[in-house]
């Protein structure tokens, strides 16, 4: 795997992570976005699971925020990520993406727009038609502005439904692990993304739009959902496919929303298939 640090036309740094690059004469390589809350280093097993299975480079870069690439901006919004994205492609000679959760809801706005041959998203937490809300924020940001920063991680993560078993718990043990997690890698990442995927939240909401602007979609769309997935991706993810005559819908079985983190064999075999044409 290679690392560089490669520049916006607006002046930011994105920290861009190729794996297979060697691999670069066998074709366009796949740009993989990633969800809230994680970074780049997060998708290492299933960027070498795809690139191998695919035989093509597969890239990954950290969204501002994150790593080495720049911070968010204070006026940011979901075409930041759709341009940061265009850039990658561009230094990339990609045309082929995949998004996961937030960057699956990035990867279909900006497929609407950019050169996109070939689109896959998993669990895409896009918002059409008012599917994606977040009544809890307003006391998230009550909790942060007093410093009590577990107690808002709780929030965060029962709001996101995302965290399986985590999110079912009663608030005040999910306030108790987050104390008793905070030292631990994962208790530092959430903790050092938590104002940056609350912004990423409200710039879904704030993008929400019917699902037929959705019909500028690549006619090459594969949409998969976690079967154990909270259900409002899939309320979003129906709504889409069902204007979008020649997509794929599929459900994984037996995974829920952190199924491409696993990378699951079956999840590899299933994209590897679709890029490959």
């Amino acid at each position: 795997m290679t690392r560089e640090n490669i520049r916006t036309p607006d002046g930011g740094t994105l920290e861009l992570f190729s794996t297979g690059a060697e691999l670069a004469a066998a074709g366009s390589g796949v740009v993989v976005v990633a969800a809230s809350m994680v970074t780049a280093a997060d998708y290492t097993r299933f960027a070498q699971k795809l690139s191998a299975a695919l035989g093509r480079p597969v890239h990954t870069f950290n969204r501002r925020g994150r790593g080495s690439s720049s911070p968010q901006p204070e006026d940011y919004t979901l075409d930041v990520d759709v341009r940061d994205l265009d850039a990658v492609m561009k230094h990339t000679a990609s045309t082929d993406v995949f998004g996961h959760s937030f960057g699956g809801a990035v990867a279909l706005h900006a497929a609407r727009t950019l050169p996109v041959e070939r689109l896959a998203v998993y669990d895409p937490a896009v918002s059409v038609n008012h599917s994606v809300t977040a009544d809890w924020t307003p006391e998230y940001e009550r909790l942060t502005a007093a410093g009590d920063d577990d107690r808002a991680l709780a929030v965060l993560v029962r709001g996101l439904e995302t965290g399986s078993a985590l999110s079912r718990m009663p608030l005040s043990m999910l306030t108790l692990a987050n104390k008793l997690t905070a030292g631990t890698p994962v208790g530092k990442q959430l903790r050092e993304l938590m104002q940056t995927g609350v912004r990423e939240i409200k710039a879904i909401i704030a993008a929400d739009m019917p699902a037929e602007p959705f019909l500028e979609l690549p006619l090459e769309t594969l949409i998969i959902v976690g079967e154990k997935s909270p259900a409002y991706f899939g309320v979003a993810c129906g709504q889409i496919h069902d204007v979008l005559s020649g997509s794929s819908y599929r459900i994984l079985p037996g995974m829920g929303h952190d199924g491409v983190n696993k990378a699951p064999d079956k999840l590899i075999s299933e994209l590897s298939e679709f890029f490959a044409g």
